[in-house]
C-alpha cells in the first residue's frame, strides 16, 4: 500500500530521551530519600505520562496521590532543567525525514508528553524538519493508547487513519495505532522489546530508522 502520511512516537522512536529522564527521576528520588533506578530499568517506566512514570518508581508504600503529584511537580521542574544534557535524534533518524521530506510525504508527531514541552521538544531538537502536526497531552485529547489523539491528527490533515503509518516503540504505541485504525510499525531501537511490540499489533518491526522507507 502507498501510505500517504507517518505518525511518529516522540520517546523512544524519534528522540533518545532515556538519559535525561532517568537522570531527572532519579535526582527527585534523591531527594525524597527514595531508592533511585539504573537508566536502562527506565525503558518500562516512561512511556505514559509523568504520574504514571512517578507511580512506577516510588516504592510502593508511597504511591499516594499526595506523594505522586508532589514528584510529579518535582520531576517537572527538574528535567525542564535537564532535558537537552544528553537527548538527540537516534542515529539515522536526520536522513529518515530528510528523505521523507523529500518524497513529500506528511508527517506529524503524538506524544504523552504535555503539550506545550513537546512542541518545545521538537523546535529544539528536530527544528529542521517541517512536521505538519506536532501534538502533545494537553485537554483536548486522552493519553495514549487511546486513539482520540491519533484520530485527531489525521483529522486535521484531512487524510483517513489507515493511510498512516504510525512509528512508534512500545505497547502504547501499537495500541494507539491498532485503535486508531493505522499500520502499526515497531521501532526496535527505541525503548522496548521486539516481543511486546509484536504481542500489542505490531504489523512490522524494523531495525533501523531508514527501513521505514521500503513500507
Amino acid at each position: 500500500m502507498n501510505y500517504k502520511a507517518v505518525l511518529f512516537d516522540l520517546d523512544g522512536t524519534l528522540l533518545d530521551t532515556l538519559e535525561d529522564l532517568a537522570d531527572s527521576m532519579n535526582a527527585v528520588l534523591a531527594r525524597l530519600d527514595a531508592p533511585q533506578h539504573p537508566v536502562p530499568a527506565y525503558r518500562y517506566f516512561v512511556g505514559d505520562g509523568v504520574l504514571e512514570l512517578c507511580r512506577r518508581v516510588l516504592p510502593a508504600d508511597r504511591r499516594d496521590e499526595a506523594t505522586v503529584k508532589a514528584a510529579a511537580a518535582a520531576m517537572g521542574d527538574e528535567y525542564g532543567r535537564r532535558w537537552t544534557a544528553k537527548t538527540q535524534p537516534y542515529p539515522g533518524i536526520p536522513e529518515l525525514l530528510d528523505t521523507l521530506t523529500e518524497r513529500q510525504v506528511k508527517m506529524a508527531i503524538l506524544s504523552n508528553k504535555n503539550n506545550n514541552f513537546t512542541k518545545l521538544c521538537v523546535e529544539k531538537l528536530l527544528g529542521r524538519w517541517r512536521f505538519d502536526v506536532v501534538q502533545g497531552l494537553d485537554e483536548t485529547i486522552h493519553k495514549k493508547p487511546h486513539p482520540s489523539g491519533a484520530v485527531a491528527v489525521a483529522r486535521r490533515l484531512k487524510i483517513a487513519p489507515a493511510d498512516f503509518l504510525y512509528l512508534g516503540d512500545t505497547n502504547t504505541d501499537m495500541k494507539t495505532a491498532v485503535a486508531a485504525g493505522m499500520y502499526p510499525v515497531g521501532a526496535l531501537w527505541g525503548f522496548r522489546t521486539a516481543e511486546e511490540l509484536t504481542a500489542n499489533g505490531a504489523k512490522v518491526l524494523i531495525s533501523k530508522p531508514a527501513d521505514l522507507l521500503s513500507l
